[in-house]
């Protein structure tokens, strides 16, 4: 469990019970313990500390690779006993850098799928941190849909300007823009498919490993079927998921049928 609040990434048994805690929350008594503070430029990331961290994965070796996140900018490696192997990435908008990564997910062979939602993209990596690729989603969509909470995003704003910590420059943050993954996922399987989702317009998506968008379904809302901030997919197989919302307050289970022959849309 990747917990934000305390700064803390938790791993349980199946009774519940406490085995391995990566991170450290601030100490009560300690004269500098205060609210994490958004500063710019960001300050040095520590190996072993995470700064609201977002999300977890695993590879077929244990190890564990763990988004850091809405403060740090960077992924970090743990193996499965627990010990630090590594980190990679810093904020900004090029290669290997991040603004806030939120989400994390691996193939099978071993690949490194992150939700580098500020920049709009996912990245992926080897299990070593090399930049592999990158993914963009840009599918059409209604623009008169108003999102669940706020104002209507602005969707002209499309340049982000190269950014690291030698220049200070902060990069456009695009969160709330169509296809700026939130939660990603990766069914297993000899046929992976990768599923992830946006806040708006509030969809849900099913890519090929290479980025090619295979389908599409949802919308910003209250009902079954639509969404308010997804924040964590699980995703056993291409057919049945399970979204985590924010706003709703709620999980859903999504089971996708087949498309027809003569049809071109799935019905969820």
């Amino acid at each position: 469990m990747a917990d934000k609040g305390s700064d803390m990434v938790i791993k349980f048994d199946p009774q519940g019970r406490v085995v391995m805690v990566f991170g450290r929350k601030q100490e009560a008594s300690d004269e500098d313990t205060a609210p994490l503070k958004h500063v710019s430029p960001p300050l040095p990331a520590v190996d072993g500390q995470f700064r609201q961290v977002t999300d977890v994965a695993w590879d077929g070796a244990g190890n564990a690779y763990i988004s850091d996140g809405y403060i740090n900018s960077r992924v970090a490696k743990v193996d499965k006993d627990g010990n630090w192997i590594k980190s990679w990435g810093e904020l900004g908008s090029g290669p290997g850098q991040f603004l806030q990564p939120h989400s994390i997910a691996t193939d099978s062979h071993g690949n490194v799928y992150v939700a580098d939602r500020g920049n709009r993209r996912i990245q992926v990596f080897d299990g070593d941190g090399k930049y592999l690729r990158e993914i963009h989603i840009d599918v059409p969509y209604d623009h008169s849909i108003h999102p669940w909470m706020g104002n209507m995003p602005d969707s002209s704003t499309t340049h982000t300007e190269q950014t690291s910590h030698a220049d200070q420059r902060a990069p456009v943050n695009k969160t709330m823009q169509n296809g700026a993954p939130w939660a990603i996922c990766i069914t297993p399987g000899p046929d992976p498919v990768l599923v992830t989702s946006d806040g708006y317009p509030g969809r849900v998506y099913k890519l090929k490993l290479d980025g090619t968008v295979l389908g599409v379904f949802g919308q910003s809302g209250h009902q079954p079927g639509q969404f308010g901030w997804i924040h964590e997919i699980a995703c056993p197989s291409e057919n049945k998921i399970y979204v985590a919302e924010l706003l709703n307050w709620r999980l859903q289970m999504i089971v996708l049928e087949p498309p027809q022959i003569g049809s071109s849309q799935s019905k969820h």
